[in-house]
């Protein structure tokens, strides 16, 4: 296969997963909000995804064309919501990407994911912090409160539910693509066997998150 064709290939699917990760950040936009202004984004999900299928440098790419878009279309939070979107997908994205390049396997992506969500977390609790009290015009002090009971429960949340939904989405998601000719086979092109204990373990942390935001979104 030419280097042009391979080309037009990577770029159709970068552009069918924004397409994507769009749909998504608008399917859960009315979702109600935890402490009236934090708000869960399916788009994470497909961000990560794209980066186990393409790499780093193309979640990056996603990323940033989503975030611009959605600023200009639906969010009204201008620049500083774009800022705090980009950093919070590729903080989640980037390490599981970067550790799935590396080592295409289960025990990779799982790894990669859960410290993305560690890093998700802590990243989001720095730029809240420093943020926050300039975009809501509180002072600090109030934001420094809201850190451990309110940022910390709702980013860990939020990254473990898009954690384990990436989980149960990748592998039929990759399947398909590779079906229809857009990502070519890794390795012997082998088809995995179904994991039974990974799928239990992710519905069960997808199923916990969604009861926690749920609750978080009452209290």
């Amino acid at each position: 296969m030419s280097e042009s064709r391979i080309n037009s290939k990577r770029l159709t699917l970068m552009a069918m997963l924004a397409a994507m990760a769009y749909v998504a950040m608008l399917v859960t936009r009315p979702l109600p909000a935890v402490a009236g202004f934090l708000s869960y984004d399916l788009k994470d999900v497909i961000v990560a995804m794209s980066g186990f299928l393409l790499g780093p440098v193309a979640a990056a790419l996603i990323t940033l064309v989503v975030s611009l878009i959605e600023m200009v279309t639906v969010s009204s939070t201008g620049p500083i919501g774009l800022l705090m979107n980009v950093l919070s997908t590729l903080a989640f994205a980037l390490p599981a990407a970067l550790l799935y390049r590396k080592s295409r396997t289960l025990r990779s992506a799982a790894v990669g994911l859960a410290l993305g969500v560690a890093i998700m977390t802590a990243v989001m609790l720095a730029w809240n912090y420093i943020i926050t009290p300039m975009y809501m015009a509180v002072p600090r002090a109030v934001v420094a409160g809201m850190l451990l009971p309110t940022f910390l429960p709702f980013n860990l949340v939020k990254g473990g539910l898009n954690a384990g939904i990436t989980m149960l989405l990748y592998k039929p998601l990759s399947a398909a693509l590779k079906r229809a000719g857009l990502l070519a086979f890794h390795g012997s092109g082998a088809p995995r066997k179904f994991n039974l204990t990974s799928t239990l373990i992710s519905a069960f942390v997808v199923v916990t998150c969604v009861i926690l935001f749920v609750l978080m979104t009452r209290g």
